[in-house]
């Protein structure tokens, strides 16, 4: 391929905008507003308008309300606000308030902290204590939690001594806010002092504060003591305990401590389907999910909200459309929240139109993660023009894109194979919005760039990234050297990720998959062994598919379910009819054993996948759609064959793989054969 030039990522000035004197708009127009009115503008129209909070502010400055520090902190609290706020424009308005006071440097130091520059906010207190304006106990947990965020031990344990000096160490808020910032510090030994010398064990916030810090690093014993401990137990100790317990993977322990609590709300039925669900207890989120409605519990948008995340997960289209018909019954608002993740479930379970038409109805749209998740979905499915397009019109709706907003353009352009579209975001997110990209999008355009052929412009961006290149950036080349059959630098990439990740079974799979496909057995034969000798075990490839508010599971040669042989006799006919009207010849080039090819055909006949479609097409409606979730990639065998049955059986089937989406349709693919 051409050799294609990278665009340099170069720091500009930032400028921002002059502020602008007063419209002709007749609410502003009046110098003479009174103080009441100036705060009403400042809480209500400066909350979602950019104009209008630089209109407000111009008018302020004309009208000599800024020496009221009240009025200068709301100001402050208005240029704090993420969606539309920065952190050039915050200073500005901190220099222009005369002698600010403590209650103004709260304010300042709170927005660095909610438009997420936590150093900021350490060095703004520490400009303050110059400044002679003495801290309160507002000033401190959000301190705390900036350091928290920044992993500022240092400065943490400055501010530390100051709390003690200014007597506030005993403000139960300032003691938990410590002992979460040791705590995350892994310094557990310091956050526990803080928590006894206090007296602060019958404080149940402090305790279920240190409890999270245990649980959170792994000591999973020193917080059950501590929760034994505890003399009055609110349902917030109960689901610290169970969401943490999940969280290290505990989950059977989590379940005992959630059939023990006395009352549970709601974020103890959220807790624990969300710990099933993260630790791939799908089938048991829907169980509690279940459990719920046949004890006739209100269900609140949390607990819908982590129910949907279920359905999206295994593809479970019906239970995700009762979801979606509960609400409408019970009238709840669509707001932000429950809405992304109803379009999360949608897109992810293959129709993006219900994801579209949510998105389009929710309430308000001013979160990023609102638009988000729809860029999201549209990027998953190979939609990078749509995409693209719902990017511009985010902007037009002045909500500012971030981290994951570009994770999800990225990602959407490497699998449409826009590179120059591509390469042009990646220059813009420090550019034109001042995001630093980080490792995960230096992964995204190394997938963008090696999948397009251009494997030494690929290594060239991760010889000068600024960071160390991790697994997700190594195996982005890897995979686009399993797709160009690229063998020699795909060896040299397979022995750095092994080194990286010498457990990760998915590996040695595509190292595997490129060495056969080239049919260098000795090679394969020699990672096999290295398996074995690490104690490495191979992910065992699963395939779900919903029906009718069920979800069956199949996995390759698998014989457990209720209809297996009818299912495997239709699979022996559908595989000699493809042969047959789809001129299919089987794929053989990923078999990892060195056999003779009959024995490789027998083995990708009963792939996962296939089963599912053929229990799908036994079990649906002529004409129905089928959708698959797997675990793992799709393997160029049963690819190929879905492309032939949607044709063969007038099917549309889409696939979600652990890459992306598939939708097979009159014997093509949306991917354009190109994942």
């Amino acid at each position: 391929m051409g050799v294609l030039q990278i665009p340099a990522i170069t720091e500009l000035p930032y400028h921002p905008p002059p502020l602008q004197h007063l419209t002709h708009e007749n609410n502003l127009a009046n110098s003479n507003l009174s103080y009441k009115a100036i705060l009403e503008l400042l809480n209500q129209k400066c909350t979602n308008s950019f104009e209008n909070l630089k209109q407000t502010h111009a008018l302020i400055l004309k009208t000599g309300y800024f020496q009221d520090h009240y009025i200068a902190g709301s100001l402050l609290k208005c240029y704090a606000n993420p969606q539309f706020g920065t952190l050039p424009n915050l200073l500005r308005v901190l220099e222009q308030v005369p002698e600010p006071n403590v209650f103004v440097w709260n304010f300042a130091i709170k927005g660095c902290l909610d438009l997420k520059h936590p150093s900021d906010a350490i060095s703004m207190y520490f400009q303050m204590v110059i400044s002679g304006s003495k801290p309160n106990k507002y000033t401190y947990p959000q301190l705390l939690k900036a350091c928290t965020f920044e992993r500022a031990l240092d400065q943490g344990l400055q501010i530390h001594n100051h709390i003690v000096k200014n007597g506030l160490n005993d403000d139960r808020h300032i003691i938990s806010a410590g002992i979460q910032m040791y705590a995350s510090l892994e310094r557990l030994k310091e956050a526990r002092n803080l928590l006894d010398s206090n007296g602060m064990l019958r404080d149940t916030i402090c305790c279920n504060a240190m409890i999270d810090g245990y649980l959170k690093s792994g000591e999973v014993e020193a917080s059950r003591e501590l929760f034994g401990i505890i003399q009055e137990k609110s349902v917030g100790s109960w689901n610290t305990m169970i969401s943490g317990l999940c969280g290290n993977g505990m989950v059977l322990e989590a379940k005992d401590y959630f059939d023990d609590v006395p009352v549970k709300d709601d974020v103890t039925w959220s807790a624990m389907i969300d710990g099933y669900n993260k630790n791939g207890y799908f089938k048991e989120a829907l169980e509690v999910f279940g459990q719920m409605q046949r004890e006739e519990i209100e269900l609140s948008k949390f607990v819908l909200s982590s129910a949907l995340a279920v359905c999206a997960n295994i593809g479970a289209l019906d239970q995700g459309k009762w979801i979606h018909a509960y609400i409408r019954r019970k009238k709840m608002t669509l707001d932000e929240i429950l809405g992304t993740s109803m379009v999360d479930m949608y897109a992810k379970c293959g129709r993006l139109d219900l994801a579209w038409g949510v998105f389009e109805k929710i309430k308000k749209r001013e979160e990023t993660f609102c638009w988000n998740a729809m860029i999201g979905g549209l990027a998953m499915h190979g939609r990078a023009k749509d995409a693209i397009e719902l990017f511009l019109k985010m902007q037009w709706h002045n909500v500012k894109p971030n981290e994951i907003t570009f994770v999800s353009l990225l990602n959407a352009c490497a699998h449409a194979g826009f590179v120059h579209e591509g390469l042009k975001f990646f220059v813009n997110m420090k550019q034109k919005y001042e995001i630093e990209p980080k490792v995960e999008h230096y992964g995204c355009v190394v997938n963008l760039l090696a999948k397009a052929g251009y494997f030494d412009e690929a290594e060239n961006l991760i010889a000068t990234m600024p960071m160390k290149a991790n697994s997700v950036v190594w195996g982005a080349l890897l995979g686009a050297c399993r797709v160009h059959g690229n063998i020699e630098l795909g060896e040299r990439v397979g022995e750095i990720l092994l080194d990286l990740e010498p457990e990760n079974s998915g590996r040695y799979t595509l190292i595997s998959n490129i060495y056969a496909k080239a049919g260098k057995w000795d090679r394969v034969e020699k990672l096999r062994v290295l398996m074995k000798e690490r104690g490495v075990k191979t992910i065992v490839g699963r395939s779900m598919i919903d029906l009718k508010g069920a979800v069956h599971e199949f996995k390759v040669g698998d014989t457990s379910h209720p209809r297996s042989k009818d299912i495997y006799s239709f699979l022996e006919k559908l595989i000699e009819e493809i042969e047959v009207k789809g001129d299919h010849q089987p794929n053989t080039s990923e078999v990892l054993f060195d056999i003779s090819e009959e024995e490789k055909e027998t083995s990708l006949k009963y792939h996962s996948e296939k089963l599912a479609i053929a229990f799908g097409i036994l079990s649906t409606e002529a004409g129905d759609t089928i959708r698959i979730v797997k675990n793992l990639r799709v393997c160029e065998d049963c690819h190929s064959v879905a492309k032939i049955i949607s044709r063969v059986y007038d099917r549309e089937i889409i696939v979600r793989d652990r890459v992306r989406y598939h939708h097979f349709r009159r014997g093509q693919c949306s991917c354009k054969d190109f994942w």
